[in-house]
């Protein structure tokens, strides 16, 4: 074992909202240049079966925070995390971190209906624990954008409005905070932390910076081969993604700006940076738009972590391990060399990172559900439970009925559903099998159907 991997290492969270895995010049994605996220990967472990177990934003954020699912903590959109849920920065703080959050939370349960939520003030007992709590509930304008919370040490910080773009501003709040950090005689934080860079974008509306959306064409972009031909369709993608990229880049030159920072501060090998999304987006795929639907450009996300290790020379190859978002923050703990406190319901995985931590078996397959449906357009309207597995399928069930089987490896595009196909019928009831005992351990509960 390495010494240096012994001593206390700070790590940061950096998220963007509805960022599919697939939207990545590392991952085959000819539409747009991310040089600094695909240099983390090519420096980090690049976990490339990431997915979100529920697409969508309030449930997956609530099971990032505490590793609980989505019924046991937030069910569905614009439902508060309960005062009872611990969050990873409890644990962290418990251990002797300084944490810090800034940017997008909507985990208080404020509902749209009554207001526009960035005005909505969140009380202190309601930030999660962090000591530094900067940020806002929901926001869908990228250029007026307001924030609240408190500093460590600190009172409360009225409401402001951010300069200028989103994911600009939240940066500096974090670089600021890297820049403020006292550090030992050699280079180590006097105190570790634990800081999150929240960010709505490239979440709709796709509005990007001049200098990143740049003259790109909507006729020039290349669509996946599971957009149907169908004018409407492909005309509303084709704007869409325009600006989706052009917000992923911006996003790839906020995180170049943050790595610059850990350099100059004398944190970069003293620091992980855990690069992820919430969930997908669709953007026409299945003829489909934004997410809460089990397809693949909606529960693919990028996991990638990087740093932390001097000179990088100690970290694992890229992984297959399938990775789901109630596994992120039991991850996150297990790279700082903290056990997962017992009432995670995810796995730690940072042994597929960092050589001096356990290995843990690869598991078997992961878990999906839509627990509530928005009943928003563009977005599936009743609930659904599924799996996907090590070995490459995907089944997914409404209430009393099956509704999707894919065999990812041979049709990764998921164009021919064998769900109601007898020929599959032992495959068929293996996986629904192996779906009720998920079920069944997570402590959920849903009607399956019988096949």
């Amino acid at each position: 074992m390495n010494p240096t991997e012994t001593k206390p290492k700070n790590v940061i969270w950096i998220f963007g909202d509805q960022h599919r895995s697939q939207a990545l010049g590392i991952h085959g994605d000819p539409n747009l240049s991310t040089p600094n996220i695909d240099n983390l990967a090519r420096t980090g472990t690049d976990f490339q079966n990431a997915l979100t177990g529920s697409p969508l934003c309030c449930p997956c954020r609530g099971s990032l925070l505490t590793g609980l699912y989505p019924h046991k903590c937030v069910p569905g959109h614009e439902h508060r995390m309960p005062d009872s849920c611990k969050t990873v920065a409890h644990t962290f703080h418990d251990n002797g971190y300084e944490t810090a959050w800034f940017g997008k939370w909507h985990l208080d349960g404020f509902k749209e209906a009554n207001g526009r939520a960035a005005f909505h003030t969140i009380p202190p007992e309601r930030r999660g624990g962090f000591d530094t709590w900067i940020g806002y509930e929901n926001n869908n304008s990228q250029y007026d954008c307001w924030v609240h919370g408190h500093k460590n040490g600190g009172g409360e910080i009225g409401m402001y409005r951010l300069p200028g773009y989103e994911t600009d501003s939240l940066t500096d709040l974090l670089i600021d905070f890297l820049k403020n950090r006292k550090l030992n005689a050699d280079g180590t934080d006097t105190q570790p932390f634990f800081a999150s860079l929240s960010v709505q974008p490239p979440h709709d509306p796709y509005v990007a910076p001049a200098i990143h959306a740049g003259s790109r064409n909507p006729a020039t972009i290349e669509l996946r081969p599971n957009v149907p031909a169908i004018p409407s369709v492909v005309e509303r993608a084709t704007n869409d993604l325009t600006g989706y990229y052009a917000m992923i880049e911006n996003l790839d030159w906020n995180v170049g700006r943050v790595t610059q920072a850990l350099r100059e501060t004398g944190l970069d090998e003293s620091t992980y940076i855990v690069f992820f999304s919430d969930h997908g987006d669709m953007h026409g795929c299945h003829g489909q738009f934004r997410k809460t639907n089990p397809f693949e450009e909606s529960i693919r996300v990028p996991f990638i972590i990087s740093g932390g290790i001097p000179n990088y020379g100690r970290r694992l190859p890229d992984t297959p391990a399938l990775i789901n978002h109630v596994d992120v923050a039991p991850t996150t703990l297990g790279l700082c060399g903290i056990d997962t406190p017992p009432w995670m319901q995810g796995k730690d995985l940072s042994g597929f990172y960092r050589r001096d931590r356990p290995k843990p078996e690869l598991p078997d397959s992961a878990y999906l559900q839509l627990v509530i449906p928005t009943r928003h357009h563009d977005s599936v309207d009743r609930p659904w439970r599924g799996i996907v597995t090590d070995d490459g399928w995907k089944f997914v069930c409404l209430e009393g009925q099956p509704w999707l089987l894919f065999n990812l490896n041979e049709d990764p595009y998921e164009l021919v559903n064998h769900a109601f196909n007898s020929r599959y019928k032992e495959k068929r009831q293996a996986l629904l099998e192996r779906l009720s005992k998920w079920i069944d351990d997570t402590g959920d509960s849903f009607n399956l159907p019988q096949l």
